[in-house]
C-alpha cells in the first residue's frame, strides 16, 4: 500500500491515462497484469495504486520507488516497452510524471 508522507525518501510517480470507456477495463487489465507479473519484481518498487474515474475515460496510476533511477531503469526494460506499446494502443495518451511529497493532511 502507498505510504504518502513529506520528506519520505523515495521517488513518487503519477500516471495518467485517458481512454473511451469501451477500453477502460482492457487497460485496467493490461496495468494489471504488468503490475502483478513485471513492475512489482523490479528493483526499488514500493507500492502502486489504480484509480478509475466514474466516467470510465481515466485512469490515474500512483507509484513509489525507492529510486528516480530504479523507475527509469523499469522503463527502460525490453519487457517493459513492449507492455507500454499494448497499452499506448488502449488509450488515447499516457504520461508518467515524477513528483516529490511536499505536504500532507489528515
Amino acid at each position: 500500500m502507498p505510504r504518502i508522507q513529506s520528506g519520505a525518501a523515495l521517488q513518487t510517480v503519477v500516471t495518467t491515462f485517458e481512454m473511451t470507456p469501451g477500453t477502460c477495463q482492457d487497460l485496467l487489465d493490461e496495468l494489471t497484469d504488468a503490475y502483478r507479473s513485471f513492475i512489482s519484481r523490479q528493483p526499488g518498487f514500493i507500492s502502486a495504486a489504480l484509480h478509475v474515474n466514474d466516467a470510465q475515460t481515466r485512469i490515474a496510476n500512483y507509484s513509489q520507488w525507492a529510486r528516480r533511477e530504479d523507475f527509469q531503469a523499469m522503463l527502460r526494460t525490453d519487457e517493459m516497452r513492449s507492455r507500454n506499446r499494448r497499452i499506448g494502443a488502449l488509450c488515447r495518451s499516457f504520461e508518467p510524471v515524477m513528483y516529490d511529497v511536499v505536504e500532507t493532511f489528515d
